[in-house]
């Protein structure tokens, strides 16, 4: 493993502020909306219809601007971010791994990121990119920046349908992480279990994962080596999984 991309949303960044901001915004209790985000999350929905059910003529871009104008708009700190992020950030880089965080997010979003000086080798949102995920054009912008061939590189993340499966469908080695809404919920289903590469609870796992997966490619190339010279016959290049990755279903999405 040569890069490790991460998610930014429930994998780097706690959504407390983003979703007690919104309902405030709308004069609603922070409970109340929880609950309609967990009910979407639930449906396999986008968490930003609980935003319609509240208002359903709602444009949730023309309010993001309302809100900012107001001097209400997106807030970031240290205090948002999961405790494990600069820890493992840091381990994966002492490393030698190089450390890209992409993830769907504004502009404004990046610059907030990028102000608190993480340690990532590039830190850029789906908003300065101009497409968002799970658009495959935006794991083609992953595959770019990574600097390393796909199966060299993993991308972590907490959504099934946004993260693991367009990334696995990219060619990209995935992470799920059991984390935020959809992490948790979606984390047993036959469809994560099967796509997901790995499946971790903290990012801290992942220097070891990382070191575990380096070992067992190590020693894996080193038996097929040995077979393909005694048998003859060349070893089979992920075929299995490559026609995994080419039938994937989001779950239930039905947005």
């Amino acid at each position: 493993m040569e890069t490790i991309v991460l998610d930014i949303g429930e994998t780097l960044v706690r959504d407390d502020r983003h979703w007690a901001s919104w309902a405030d915004w709308l004069g609603v209790p922070p409970h109340t909306l929880g609950a309609l985000v967990g009910a979407a999350v639930a449906q396999g929905r986008e968490a930003t219809d609980a935003l319609r059910i509240l208002r359903p003529d709602m444009d949730v871009e023309e309010a993001y601007r309302a809100r900012a104008a107001a001097g209400r708009g997106e807030h970031l700190d240290e205090s948002d971010l999961y405790q494990d992020v600069r820890p493992a950030l840091a381990e994966l880089r002492a490393a030698g791994i190089r450390v890209v965080v992409a993830g769907n997010g504004t502009f404004r979003a990046g610059e907030l990121l990028r102000a608190l000086d993480l340690p990532a080798d590039l830190v850029v949102t789906s908003g300065e990119w101009g497409v968002r995920k799970p658009d495959p054009e935006f794991f083609a912008r992953v595959a770019e920046v990574a600097d390393a061939a796909p199966e060299a590189t993993l991308y972590v993340g907490d959504h099934p349908a946004d993260d693991l499966f367009p990334a696995a469908a990219a060619g990209l080695r995935t992470a799920h992480l059991r984390r935020g809404p959809y992490g948790h919920w979606w984390a047993e289903h036959p469809d994560v279990v099967e796509t997901a590469d790995f499946r971790i609870d903290a990012l801290t796992e992942l220097v070891g994962l990382v070191a575990s997966a380096s070992s067992s490619s190590s020693s894996s190339a080193s038996s097929a080596s040995s077979a393909s010279a005694t048998s003859g016959v060349a070893p089979e290049a992920e075929g299995e999984t490559g026609v995994r990755r080419g039938v994937l279903r989001s779950v239930r999405q039905v947005y």
